[in-house]
């Protein structure tokens, strides 16, 4: 085995991770305490704006016996979300994990003190006074705030800082649902943009420290206790059917949405006045649908119970969802999970009165799993979130049957999904596919040139211009050598400088940058943008400086060839033999 073989790992080393995974520990535990902070924001504004109490009792808005006037709480939300965000911070607005991603991806994820603070006010706000919304979007954007700022305190690099964000984020999701393991892959499937030990395990250690510290701060078990019988074969047909389903309504809840923010930007209003708009709508329908209001917890524990009637859950999957577009299109502060659950299972309690094949609590669970991993785009965390909610282990292979169907509609179907559409509607387009960079599975020694012209040290300025940059130039820089060891890299400008001595002379003072035979193609595309180079030499190690190669730019193009060759090049076997 080589030494640059033998010195090949399967990850990147990187020091400093230590010290990363301690400080997402001690975020995953902030962020639990400001999940905790926010839960009791909600609870305290429900009950001073439906009940007219100083309270942190959970209590339901559908209770309040405040007749007509009801409609005139979510208003009086909205002008205060309104005013909060215009003067306050704009960055309130939404639901709180297309912000996320905006900052991780175009703003060096790099987060204010502000929206640590005014996100969960402005949220309690909004859903206290009847918004149709979810806790878990604000507690994402929380969250990532807190990371963020510990990370910014410390002085650490960008990619630092997004593993922090994001370990804020999913902790925050994590102590809201108790769903540790579904938080995680959300952060695989929609924050992280990257699969790496330095993303990774900061990731996992929050959100462990989260799970283990929510019951210090809240009730402990999962949100929706429920067990269903096995499915029987028939239920993968049901499965098809259900996740189709649920596709289209998550793609139609997806374009609603939009199309309510695009008739908003039209009005000859400024945006502040929006979200009181928004409220007068949440306010007639929760007039008439009053469980259409707030988070619905509740609500969503008697539909995977099947404990409502059908006529009874067709008037609240469509009150909720004209109200929740409305409310969100306006862009008021609020999440999207609690809501799609609710939808969703709305739903799969009126298809358990017509699917065979599973138990009729089966299908609004699978449902509501299904129209969040349509919604979102991220399958696998909704398969595992709506298990972690439940602890339903016999569910588990319907939720992945239908939630693989209703992602593979909304791919098929929609370009973008309800978190990208709104990044993109701001001119940043985001490609959620990725896997490893061609550039990183090739190490230099397997592109380079071994054959390399060189410069001796020795010889007079004058007649290495002369024989190496003369009519007949082959290449914009040479190595230097004195023996075969590297001293330098000698061009055009540099040789120019100097009229009389040796290219040694010339390159002498400044340490040539070299690459190794071990290193892979992306470091060293890196090191030859960072210093505006054509060429590397390519030395045998960092100590003795040997040369044994030189690599270019057009080198570099290897890699991309062939994974060109892996993704377009289409073979056809002509015939298949067996061979004794």
């Amino acid at each position: 085995m080589s030494t640059s073989t033998h010195r090949r790992g399967d990850f990147a080393l990187d020091a400093r991770l230590l010290r990363i995974a301690t400080l997402a520990a001690v975020i995953g535990a902030a962020s639990t305490v400001a999940a905790r902070v926010l839960l009791d924001l909600i609870r305290f504004f429900t009950n001073l704006f439906f009940f007219q109490s100083f309270s942190l009792a959970d209590r339901s808005p559908a209770g309040h016996t405040m007749g007509a006037w009801v409609i005139a709480v979510p208003v009086v939300g909205g002008l205060v979300i309104g005013l909060i965000a215009r003067y306050g911070s704009e960055k309130i607005r939404g639901h709180g994990i297309p912000e996320a991603i905006e900052a991780i991806l175009f703003g060096r994820s790099k987060m204010s003190p502000k929206v640590a603070v005014l996100k969960p006010l402005s949220s309690g706000i909004a859903i206290g006074s009847g918004g149709p919304f979810g806790a878990e979007g604000p507690i994402i954007m929380t969250g990532g705030a807190i990371g963020s700022l510990i990370a910014q305190h410390f002085h650490l690099s960008a990619a630092e800082r997004k593993a922090l964000l994001v370990a804020g984020a999913t902790a925050g999701m994590t102590a809201v649902f108790g769903t540790p393991v579904a938080a995680v892959l959300l952060a695989v499937e929609l924050l992280l943009f990257e699969l790496r030990p330095r993303s990774l395990l900061p990731v996992a250690i929050a959100c462990a420290v989260a799970g283990f510290t929510r019951p210090l701060l809240m009730e402990a078990g999962p949100l929706f206790p429920l067990q269903t019988a096995a499915p029987g074969p028939l239920a993968l047909l049901s499965c098809v059917v259900a996740g189709l389903l649920c596709g289209a309504l998550s793609a139609s809840l997806s374009l609603s949405l939009y199309k309510v923010e695009d008739l908003f930007g039209k009005l000859p209003l400024h945006w502040m006045w929006w979200p009181a708009l928004g409220g007068l709508a949440v306010g007639i329908g929760g007039y008439f649908e009053p469980r259409a209001l707030g988070v619905g917890y509740d609500v969503i524990g008697d539909l995977l119970h099947n404990q409502l009637a059908w006529q009874a859950v067709l008037a609240l999957i469509a009150v909720k969802a004209i109200i929740w577009v409305i409310a969100l299109g306006s862009g008021t502060s609020g999440g999207v999970l609690a809501p799609l659950l609710m939808m969703g299972a709305a739903l799969g309690a009126v298809l358990s009165h017509l699917l065979p094949g599973g138990d009729p609590m089966l299908w609004p669970l699978v449902c509501m799993a299904a129209t969040l991993g349509g919604t979102m785009r991220a399958p696998l965390m909704a398969t595992v979130f709506a298990f972690g909610l439940t602890h339903d282990s016999n569910a588990l292979l319907p939720l992945l049957a239908t939630s693989a169907t209703a992602y593979g509609f909304t791919v098929l179907t929609m370009r973008r999904s309800i978190l990208t559409e709104k990044i993109a509607r701001r001119g940043h387009h985001i490609y959620r596919e990725y896997g490893i960079d061609p550039l990183e599975r090739q190490f230099v020694e397997e592109v380079m040139t071994r054959e390399v012209r060189t410069i001796d040290a020795a010889l007079p300025v004058a007649e290495a211009l002369a024989m190496y940059f003369g009519e007949g130039q082959a290449h914009r820089a040479f190595p230097v050598l004195r023996g075969r060891e590297v001293i330098g890299v000698a061009d055009r400008a540099v040789l120019s400088a100097w009229s009389t001595g040796t290219v040694g002379d010339a390159v002498a003072g400044t340490p040539p940058v070299v690459a190794l035979p071990g290193e892979n193609c992306r470091a060293v595309a890196t090191r030859l943008a960072r210093h505006g180079l054509e060429r590397l030499p390519v030395v045998r190690d960092a100590d003795s400086r040997l040369l044994v190669g030189i690599v270019a730019r057009s080198d570099l193009i290897k890699p991309s060839l062939a994974h060109f060759h892996e993704e377009e090049q289409r073979e056809r076997v002509r015939s298949l033999r067996w061979r004794s």
